[in-house]
């Protein structure tokens, strides 16, 4: 079992609350807006999510950006396969107008089962098609243009009538990309404006992740952008209902290899194996769980130790629309 991590003296201008995320699991859009209209009244600065129900994302996220003002919406992530660079950006520069500063853009290869037999696509060099598709999505958002001829992508754009320009001459909208893998992590370092992570471990984030993600960026001179780490809330002091809720995730997740190589990596090889002992340890690593002031006061730990923000899911245990609510107050309270 991975040791505890230890707590460094790293400090951040922002406040705790800005640092804090909640993930969305909404079942359909309407109650996706609704939650969302309501995280942004009790104070929550940012909001992530995958889909809104069977929902599109972008245009969830349009919807919604006509319904709120403040509140920060995040992508975790868009798969990359599923709609072209230039598609995307167009999407991109229409929330932008609709909020402006207000969109974060997480992108991803996305998970291979699901591209290759849901889409029907072949997935066979994710890292580098991600890289390829950012660099597309940098070149529109920086200069409105591009001429790109490399392996995946042929690429030559200008706006339709440039003397009436249509779209912005350029946006600062944030190009995250998902990390599972430390390659993943690496990458982010060098071309990304941050890593958003899934289902791994705190000790392996920070102790390998991190250094990884430094590396990257300082191998291309540039500052290391954020980690957003994806973390599991329970709000319940019963630990054993917590774990037999976290077992579930761990059961569905180690059906795709991206996890279960992560996991090896980060010393829980056995968990997906199904070894009982492993799993509960690698859940410890997980999930923060118990009273609202036990949870607030390891969120600010974690803040504390390295990573530079926290996207929370919550894992319902009881009643899953009172503690939906309990996790929106918990947050707006930081």
């Amino acid at each position: 079992m991975q040791q505890e991590e230890q707590l460094s003296t790293v400090e951040s201008p922002r406040s705790i609350r800005d640092r804090v995320g909640i993930f969305s699991e909404a079942t359909d859009i309407l109650d996706a807006i609704s939650w969302v209209r309501e995280a942004e009244r009790i104070g929550v600065q940012q909001i992530w999510a995958q889909n809104a129900g069977d929902a599109d994302l972008v245009t969830f996220f349009a919807a919604v950006a006509t319904q709120t003002e403040r509140i920060r919406l995040g992508s975790a992530i868009i798969p990359v396969y599923t709609r072209h660079p230039l598609t995307l950006a167009r999407q991109v520069f229409a929330i932008e107008a609709l909020a402006p500063g207000r969109l974060r853009l997480g992108i991803g290869p996305g998970n291979r089962m699901l591209i290759e037999n849901s889409y029907g696509l072949a997935q066979t060099t994710p890292l580098a098609y991600l890289q390829e598709y950012l660099e597309i999505l940098r070149g529109v958002f920086n200069d409105g243009a591009i001429s790109h001829h490399e392996t995946f992508f042929n690429v030559e754009y200008t706006p339709l009538n440039a003397s009436v320009r249509t779209m912005p001459q350029s946006t600062s909208v944030p190009l995250l990309t998902s990390a599972v893998g430390l390659k993943a992590f690496r990458l982010a370092g060098e071309v990304a404006d941050g890593a958003i992570s899934w289902a791994c471990p705190i000790p392996y984030l920070l102790e390998s992740a991190l250094p990884q993600l430094r590396a990257g960026a300082e191998e291309r001179g540039r500052p290391a952008p954020p980690i957003i780490a994806h973390v599991r809330v329970a709000l319940s002091t019963d630990e054993e209902k917590v774990r037999a809720k976290m077992r579930q995730g761990i059961q569905f997740a180690a059906r795709f290899s991206s996890f279960t190589r992560m996991w090896a990596a980060a010393g829980f090889k056995r968990a997906a194996d199904g070894n009982e002992e492993e799993i509960d340890a690698l859940i410890r690593t997980l999930v923060v769980s118990g009273t609202e002031e036990t949870i607030r006061h390891r969120l600010k730990e974690l803040l504390a130790s390295g990573l530079d923000e926290l996207m929370l899911q919550l894992v319902p245990i009881v009643d899953e629309e009172c503690e939906r609510k309990q996790l929106l107050h918990l947050v707006g309270s930081l």
